[in-house]
Parts: structure tokens; sequence; C-alpha cells
């Protein structure tokens, strides 16, 4: 089992959205693409954001996701 959960990671991604604004998040699938590709960065060289001794990338990622370390955009706020 995963550990934070789906729906946990969900809430602390969406908890900075105001009322009545559309969420970040809107599916298990948002989550899994962002974890994957800071887990890509992080192989790729880039400084874990928490504590990663004896981790794999993918767990450092979830991690800082937990943590509010890193933020997933929405497609807007890509531009």
């Amino acid at each position: 089992m995963l550990h934070p959960s789906y729906s946990d990671l969900m809430k602390v991604v969406n908890s900075e959205v105001e009322p009545g604004e559309a969420k970040v998040v809107n599916s298990r699938y948002s989550i899994v693409m962002a974890t994957a590709k800071r887990a890509r960065q992080i192989i790729g060289g880039e400084d874990p954001l928490v504590s990663a001794e004896g981790k794999k990338p993918l767990s450092i990622a979830v991690e800082e996701l937990n943590q509010s370390k890193i933020k997933i955009l929405s497609d807007d706020d890509e531009e």
C-alpha cells in the first residue's frame, strides 16, 4: 500500500486552491505523472528536497509532494 494515499496527496496538492477555483489535481493520473517527472529529475542529478537516505527516487518524489516541497502547476500556470 502506498503511504500517503493518492487521496491524501490530492488533498495536499489542492490545499492552496481557493473555494470556487478549479482544482489543480482531479485524478490519480496527475499525481503519478508529477511524481514520475520529479523522480526522473532526481535520477538526472537534481538534489532531493527531503531526506533521501536509503530511499528510491520515486519515494523521495512522493515525500516531496506530501510535504509541499514541490508543486503541481495547472495548465494555466505553465505559460
